[in-house]
């Protein structure tokens, strides 16, 4: 099949939205439009049309990230009823597990970025080219930090805080299988990145429900013996969520190598690095990297701090952090469409429909936002209880949680336009951002808090408001400057020399 072709059934598989509908913008529009910052709707546009648009990619993610979080919640629940002992346990493996991940996490803000702007720009053959890079390089440095989790588990454990010797093994344990499936959570979260920058997020969602349905099943199976298996408990729920690793990744793979989507991995194309497209990724990648890397520095000051309160404390805290994790599934799934139709629009020279997408996306967050808000201001305790129902634990969570629900719609805005940001490539300024925020204000002030003014772990999430209300307040900043226009505009015709 010639070039024409593939770009033909390229395009024959793609829905159509309002960006196709408006004419390719010139070097004078993206002047203009860059530095306006009102924009009216272009003539044959209505801004229904964008809002179906930001749902047709928002909704598959928001189902996918909630029943993944979900799916997150009953492993917990599940763990739970083994005692604190166990929620530490695999609360302390989260830091070091994603800290292991951030190389190739970091590089699919950029391969979601640039595989944007390639099918804005309608060069399918670039953004396979992209796809072929991310998997060869993500590839590598998955096996490379697996090995590295591994063979350290046990240090890492300890470095995190564990308390005794029953949380210590336990944690060990759990981080251990972890670490050796690494290598399929990075395929599979390789090609979800780009699937969700062509706006294909409703396929990412079928597989990664699928390999939550079997993480559930096999908790139940593995945690406490049921129907016959053996009773695993912390070594069960990590061996579920790794078989569910696997079934996410041999799905992914079969997904992008059909030849039934806008992007097509074929093996014979080839994986011999290419110079340009490694720089490209990289040149975005680097700085997100680089903010990942503060933010689990930042963040495992913090947790090391919460940790010295004691296994309550901590059992207390892993149940909060869970919960606040579920409260990110919106703004994170409408981030998604942010991400990828801006960076789509940008590929377009289209800047003013960069920011129509993005501040209706805002709206529909915020929206969201003041529902959950709501929800976790009158139902803290009950949900709590869920995990865990000793009375401490119950209690100081139900506080905690009516913190958490004061920063909902701000927390929505800041991930909707994080993703804007990213969608651009736009990732410095977010990482000096995160370097402020999650590596100086929380930790500091969480210390501050817990070891001087003796507030416990309440301190600890006063502290993570505080990191959350400045962080919001300066992404707003970020955005309202326009400058991510022009960053994603220069990128573009560096790499059309």
């Amino acid at each position: 099949m010639s070039n024409a072709q593939t770009s033909g059934a390229a395009r024959a598989k793609t829905v159509e939205m309002a960006l196709d509908r408006v004419a390719r913008g010139t070097d004078q529009d993206e002047t203009w439009t860059q530095k306006s910052r009102a924009h009216k709707i272009p003539e044959g546009i209505t801004s229904k049309m964008l809002y179906q648009d930001i749902i047709r990619i928002a909704w598959p993610s928001f189902i996918e990230f909630t029943l993944v979080q979900l799916a997150s919640m009953v492993d917990l629940m599940m763990v739970g009823n083994l005692g604190p002992w166990a929620l530490t346990a695999v609360g302390l493996s989260t830091q070091p597990r994603f800290l292991m991940s951030t190389l190739f996490m970091s590089l699919n803000v950029g391969a979601t970025a640039l595989v944007a702007r390639y099918k804005g720009a309608e060069q399918p053959e670039r953004a396979n080219l992209i796809v072929r890079q991310a998997l060869l390089l993500n590839v590598i440095f998955a096996i490379i930090c697996s090995a590295l989790g591994f063979f350290f588990s046990k240090e890492l454990i300890l470095f995190m805080g564990a308390a005794d010797d029953q949380a210590l093994m336990g944690g060990t344990v759990y981080l251990q299988v972890q670490m050796l499936s690494l290598l399929f959570m990075a395929v599979t979260s390789t090609i979800t990145a780009v699937l969700r920058g062509v706006g294909n997020s409703r396929i990412a969602m079928i597989y990664n429900v699928v390999a939550n349905v079997v993480n559930v099943i096999f908790n139940y199976l593995l945690i406490e013996g049921n129907l016959g298996f053996p009773r695993l408990e912390v070594l069960g729920a990590s061996l579920a969520t790794a078989l569910g690793q696997v079934v996410a990744s041999i799905m992914a793979v079969i997904v992008i190598t059909s030849g039934k989507q806008y992007l097509h991995l074929r093996i014979r194309d080839g994986f011999k690095p290419n110079a340009e497209a490694i720089k490209s990724m990289v040149q975005i990648g680097l700085p997100a990297m680089v903010e990942q890397l503060l933010m689990r520095a930042g963040i495992i000051i913090y947790t090391k701090t919460v940790a010295s309160l004691g296994t309550i404390a901590y059992a207390t805290h892993q149940v909060c952090m869970n919960i606040q994790a579920m409260s990110f599934m919106t703004g994170q799934s409408f981030a998604v469409s942010s991400t990828s139709l801006v960076g789509q629009s940008l590929g377009k020279k289209r800047p003013d429909m960069a920011v129509l997408y993005s501040s209706r996306t805002r709206r529909i967050g915020l929206m969201v936002a003041l529902v959950l808000a709501v929800t976790l201001f009158f139902l803290g305790g009950p949900i709590v209880s869920l995990y865990n129902d000793e009375p401490e634990i119950v209690s100081m969570g139900a506080k905690i949680l009516m913190l958490m629900a004061l920063i909902q719609p701000l927390q929505s805005s800041q991930f909707i336009l994080s993703g804007t940001l990213r969608g651009a490539g736009d990732t410095r300024v977010t990482a000096v951002i995160t370097f402020i925020t999650v590596l100086l204000v929380r930790p500091l002030l969480a210390i501050l808090l817990i070891n001087v003014f003796h507030t416990g772990l309440i301190g600890a999430w006063i502290a993570m408001v505080a990191d959350q209300l400045l962080r919001s307040a300066l992404v707003m900043l970020r955005y309202e400057s326009g400058k991510w226009k022009s960053m994603s505009l220069k990128i573009s015709k560096q790499e059309r020399k």
